[in-house]
């Protein structure tokens, strides 16, 4: 058979793994291509304004970091000493600024995967003066698994993760055993894993298994859902959710000292 009958595969386009900006967030930081493992998460592509682009030119070779799994990352010098709740997903990076400058006293290490909004964070950040957040770029199990060290967090907020609502797909979804087991390695006795979701089955899924889990408990006496606190702001996703008559869910599990 000819070269021409049975042509060979092309390769992939070379921009797909250059960054999109020059000393910014990568595009596949810790090679995820390579990894099997089934992923709770889904990249979005949208447009990056102008703005936001600025602030990841400028900012992020200060206040950004990329999730590439080489290196335990410092926490105490990163924020100075401070204590560290890392939150899973941000979004638009809104609620993020605000509880950062609502608490100037506890560092916020914020990964996701979406650029507009790590450029939408960065920019905020420095607008409100905000030194105790970080941006981190990629997958969080990566960052969990490779670059904390053990009982290094003093808390971890999840706030409305993908549902993935189809059945076949729930196996997608972030709150599942072994990932508590993993992050109760991460979080020092008597941090508190703080979820919220307005999807009232996945909220099921995630009370029943927390409240299964060894290493953490509920700190709600009556073992349900918490009132929300008041330092998780009430973000424009939620409000919308709120509009279509949707009951958002927040959970408040406590790592145990065994």
């Amino acid at each position: 058979m000819s070269e021409s009958q049975n042509p060979q595969p092309k390769a992939p386009p070379v921009w797909r793994h250059q960054p999109r900006f020059p000393d910014g967030p990568a595009p596949d930081p810790a090679g995820s291509h390579h990894e099997r493992r089934i992923r709770s998460f889904q990249p979005r592509r949208s447009r990056v304004t102008t703005s936001q682009e600025d602030a990841l030119r400028r900012m992020w070779g200060t206040w950004g970091l990329d999730i590439d799994g080489r290196d335990v990352l410092d926490l105490e010098k990163m924020f100075d000493g401070l204590p560290v709740v890392l939150e899973i997903g941000f979004g638009m990076g809104e609620a993020t600024a605000q509880m950062a400058a609502e608490d100037r006293g506890t560092g916020i290490l914020a990964a996701d995967v979406h650029t507009p909004g790590q450029g939408n964070l960065l920019a905020l950040a420095e607008r409100n003066g905000l030194t105790n957040v970080r941006v981190a770029n990629g997958d969080a199990i990566i960052l969990l698994r490779e670059m904390l060290a053990p009982h290094s967090l003093a808390g971890m907020r999840v706030y409305f993760p993908d549902p993935w609502p189809k059945k076949r797909h729930h196996k997608r979804r972030l709150i599942q055993p072994e990932f508590l087991t993993l992050a109760a390695t991460r979080l020092a006795p008597g941090a508190v894993l703080h979820c919220a979701t307005d999807w009232a089955e996945y909220a099921e899924q995630m009370l029943e298994v927390l409240s299964a889990h060894p290493d953490f408990e509920n700190t709600q006496a009556d073992g349900g859902y918490a009132p929300r606190p008041d330092f998780r702001p009430l973000t424009r996703f939620e409000g919308q959710g709120l509009d279509k008559g949707h009951v958002v869910h927040d959970l408040l599990f406590r790592r145990t000292a065994g």
